[in-house]
């Protein structure tokens, strides 16, 4: 589920075998991650403030990790996992229902 919150930061970093994308507000957070065992730490300062999805488009648009396969296979995991708000979305049309008219003398009490 995608939300409104807004990161200065974001990157990817390997942990356990796994690499993530990663978000953050500053750079300390390259610290935090070294400090618990985090590889491969790989974090940029965005031009601004952005959502989950915008960051995943920059990393994309800026060709972040190209020629790393895990890095662009944990760009499109948290493309899928966070979509970009500009996609269109399909509405079921509402089904027409018609009422039919009575009259005065069915509604009529006994």
């Amino acid at each position: 589920m995608a939300t409104d919150k807004k990161f200065a930061v974001a990157g990817a970093s390997t942990f356990g075998g796994d690499t993530k994308i990663r978000f953050a507000n500053d750079m300390m957070r390259t610290k935090i991650l070294q400090k618990n065992g985090h590889t491969d730490i790989d974090l940029v300062e965005l031009p601004t403030e952005m959502t989950k999805a915008e960051i995943v488009q920059f990393l994309k648009s800026t060709g972040f990790g190209q020629g790393n396969a895990a890095v662009e296979a944990a760009i499109a995991y948290a493309e899928k996992k966070n979509p970009s708000s500009t996609k269109t979305v399909k509405v079921k049309a509402p089904t027409k229902v018609t009422a039919t008219a009575t009259s005065e003398s069915e509604d009529a009490p006994f």
